[in-house]
Parts: C-alpha cells; structure tokens; sequence
C-alpha cells in the first residue's frame, strides 16, 4: 500500500505531485492495465471441442478439394 504523508508547509498541489509521482514509480498502474485486459485459458472441454472442430474442417476441406473441377 503507498503512503505519502504532507510535509510542514506544503502545499496541497505539490503532495498530490508527489503522490502522484510514488504511485508511477511503483508500478501499480501498469499492473492493474496489465490485469484488465487478461484472457482466461481455455478449459479442457473447450478445447477438445475446437480440436474436434479443425478435424471435421480438415475433412470438408478435403472432400472439398476432391469434387473441385480439375484446371
């Protein structure tokens, strides 16, 4: 957790500078960026089924392919 506390005579402009400038150097924003825009990994199910899917395309691909006209 960042902590910045206000010096003697300082002004509320400079504390929210120097805020400011602990919260960059900490690296938390680019943290949370990091973490918004994160994919979950596909589960087990999900990708059998994709696999099964590219097999079955392979296939018509295939079949495809064969009743083509010849050039």
């Amino acid at each position: 957790m960042l902590k910045v506390t206000k010096k003697e005579r300082e002004s509320p402009q400079n504390l929210v500078h120097r805020f400011a400038k602990v919260v960059r150097q900490s690296g938390v924003l680019l943290q949370a960026r990091k973490n918004q825009f994160r994919k979950r990994p596909k589960s087990d199910l999900a990708k059998k089924r994709s696999a099964l899917r590219r097999v079955e395309l392979r296939k018509e691909r295939v079949i495809a392919e064969k009743m083509a006209k010849p050039k």
